[in-house]
């Protein structure tokens, strides 16, 4: 600290409330972090699930499946949910400068489902688990589209701006990191991820409906018998009377107390 001269005001600590808030805030998401794969969130029992529903999602994820293989997992319906999440992860990221607003599409689109499947996961819901794991993976085969076209620039491109001002993504991204030209080798392994990971789940669930019975079966312990109970309390209520009766059996005895003369 630099001395200050003579007859100058003397200095004063100055804290932000803001600064304060946001190191609260971080701290707490760390522990929010750190508390998920604690042990007890871990051996918590799943909430229990039926099996008809359990089969019912498994015929909608392997339909979904099967319409993501005819479609070579583009321009898939579910995209258009996509695109909106990703136009606005730019705006939210916009705030943090430009590489970040660069890459806050992506990321966004990726954080939504994932931090959604940490919360499911956390409250041992499986259909919420399973529904979020799922499209999170499917966002990679979005991702994979987008980066495949990063030398073609043949897509069209969406965007809440100046569409005259309005950039692919992954052409500045694989641009800024010399690796422009592997953009269809990356958009591959991205996309065999994204379809590993959807199949993984799904197989996660199939695996459920092996073990959603057991888990549904309640154990109940059945309350002691009452008899014992009946027993003990008459048990009791003897044992007063006779505590009862003993004051009395003594008085009896007691010879009388002699009576003074006056």
């Amino acid at each position: 600290m630099p001395p200050r001269s003579p007859g100058s005001l003397p200095l004063t600590l100055v804290t932000f409330p803001q600064q304060t808030a946001a190191l609260q805030s971080e701290l707490s998401m760390r522990e929010y972090l750190q508390s998920i794969f604690e042990k007890p969130c871990l051996t918590k029992p799943w909430k229990p699930i039926s099996r008809p529903e359990v089969a019912a999602w498994l015929v909608f994820y392997v339909g979904f499946l099967g319409y993501a293989f005819k479609a070579h997992g583009a321009g898939l319906f579910i995209d258009a949910a996509n695109m909106v999440v990703h136009e606005g992860g730019h705006n939210l990221f916009r705030w943090f400068g430009p590489t970040l607003c660069l890459w806050g599409g992506t990321l966004l689109q990726w954080l939504v489902p994932f931090l959604l499947a940490i919360y499911f996961f956390r409250q041992r819901q499986v259909a919420g688990f399973v529904f979020c794991a799922f499209f999170f993976f499917e966002n990679w085969l979005y991702t994979a589209t987008y980066m495949a076209d990063a030398r073609a620039m043949e897509l069209p491109l969406v965007t809440t701006g100046d569409p005259d001002f309005a950039e692919h993504d992954f052409h500045a991204i694989f641009t800024s990191l010399g690796v422009l030209d592997h953009d269809t080798q990356i958009a591959a392994v991205v996309r065999t991820l994204g379809w590993i990971g959807m199949l993984a789940v799904v197989g996660w669930l199939a695996f459920r409906l092996r073990t959603v019975e057991a888990e549904r079966t309640p154990t109940t312990t059945l309350p002691p018998p009452a008899i014992p109970l009946v027993c003990s309390a008459i048990l009791e209520s003897r044992a007063q009377l006779r505590w009862l009766r003993c004051p009395m059996r003594t008085q009896r005895n007691l010879p009388p107390s002699p009576i003074r003369a006056k």
